[in-house]
């Protein structure tokens, strides 16, 4: 990870998207400003840890996996 987004990760306001689902069924919403990833609970209604990457995306290699 380069240092411009270790700086971002630390010092980002955070502005979410919507919660959006992964190709497994997990909830996830991301950062718009920095791009992290945090999972989301549904049942509790708001987000729970942040996510080691950003989720694979339909039409990528990993999301085909």
């Amino acid at each position: 990870m380069n240092l411009l987004k270790q700086i971002l990760r630390q010092t980002c306001s955070h502005r979410f998207t919507w919660p959006r689902t992964d190709g497994h069924g997990h909830d996830y919403q991301i950062c718009l400003a920095c791009g992290t990833a945090y999972e989301y609970d549904w049942k509790l209604m708001r987000r729970t840890r942040r996510l080691p990457e950003e989720p694979a995306q339909p039409g990528s290699a990993a999301y085909n996996a």
